[in-house]
């Protein structure tokens, strides 16, 4: 027996990941694709099983000091029903499992599903079942969530090619700006309770950290087009860390603008008032839930002129090359500098 301990922080999140899938062995024919992507895929005759889990823990996930708790049931599952999204699929069913303390009332339990119920008819998902458990400490939300499409329309991390064309939906760093916001709001209060929240004028990035939306309308919107991406993810870990995840499953580079990363205005004002740089917000942040996908030269003019959809870089064929071109033309590397969980 090895006597050799290792800290989990010297791998970080995605190298742990990387870690456990080098001990797994899938066994059944029906378990088409495993740990790697944003849902398992698992053979259903003419239609694939999307299958995808994630777990919410206070104090690492959410603080409940400024998190509302029906917002919080909101997002527990449309954070799930993005990486069915992120799939090219439709999401149909979920499961929840929560673990909570004695200090949570029946009320407030009560105010948590009412934002898990919202949801669930927000997206045309049923709630199908779940576990309680009690919890020493704080509040943990733990959901999987089952959908599917047709054998074929699945979208992977790992389907990018050279000449393909990088696309964005939304715009990208207010979530974590709005983070920014109700962390101050927080200390604010601390230091003086008399102390209202400012939280008015900064309503979008806000409502962008406690209420994210999962883009099913853009999933509609591609198959209304004809088009099936080459390559999907969710942006949850930061548009830079999600973007590495493609070149490394699609074995491909990145070559992304600066000047083509969609910003909210009253995002980027706040970014700068914070003295940060709404770029690196951005590239960095994470939890925006908008979709980046690849398509082929021979979609984009379908997507030209599309309000919400916004094409940020190209694939090429090094995958030792993902790079940011900003906007002086300078060529910097790109670097995964998303959210450490460990």
């Amino acid at each position: 027996m090895s006597t050799t301990r290792t800290d989990i922080s010297t791998l970080g999140e995605f190298g742990l990941i990387d870690h456990i899938h080098q001990g797994v062995t899938l066994r059944n024919a029906t378990s088409l694709k495993g740990i790697g992507d944003d849902a398992a895929v698992i053979d259903a005759g003419e239609e694939v099983i999307l299958l995808s889990t994630d777990m919410l823990v206070e104090g690492i996930h959410f603080d409940l000091a400024y998190t509302p708790l029906q917002h919080l049931g909101y997002k527990s599952v449309a954070v799930n029903v993005s990486d069915i999204a992120a799939m090219n699929g439709k999401p149909e069913q979920v499961v929840v499992s929560i673990a909570l303390s004695n200090r949570f009332s029946v009320e407030a339990v009560d105010a948590l599903y009412d934002g898990i119920k919202a949801a669930c008819e927000s997206y045309g998902v049923d709630l199908v079942g779940g576990d309680t458990a009690a919890s020493p400490s704080g509040l943990i939300i733990s959901i999987s969530i089952l959908g599917r499409t047709k054998k074929g329309n699945e979208v992977y991390r790992s389907g990018a090619r050279e000449n393909d064309v990088i696309c964005v939906t939304g715009d990208l760093g207010a979530a974590y700006i709005g983070l920014q916001i109700l962390e101050r709001e927080k200390e604010v209060f601390l230091a003086d309770p008399n102390m209202q929240p400012d939280l008015e004028k900064h309503e979008y990035a806000v409502g962008r950290q406690l209420k994210p939306k999962a883009r099913m309308d853009i999933i509609h919107e591609l198959a209304d087009l004809g088009i099936k991406p080459t390559a999907m993810i969710d942006v949850s870990d930061g548009l830079a860390s999600d973007l590495l995840h493609i070149s490394k499953n699609s074995n491909v580079g990145v070559r992304i603008f600066e000047d083509k990363i969609p910003i909210d205005e009253d995002a980027f004002n706040t970014a700068v008032e914070f003295k940060l740089d709404p770029f690196t917000c951005a590239l960095n942040g994470g939890e925006d839930y908008e979709l980046l996908f690849t398509i082929r030269q021979q979609d984009v003019e379908k997507l030209k002129k599309h309000y919400d959809i916004q094409m940020i870089g190209y694939i090429h064929s090094d995958p030792k090359q993902n790079v940011l071109i900003t906007k002086n033309e300078n060529v910097v590397p790109l670097r995964a500098q998303g959210w450490v969980h460990f």
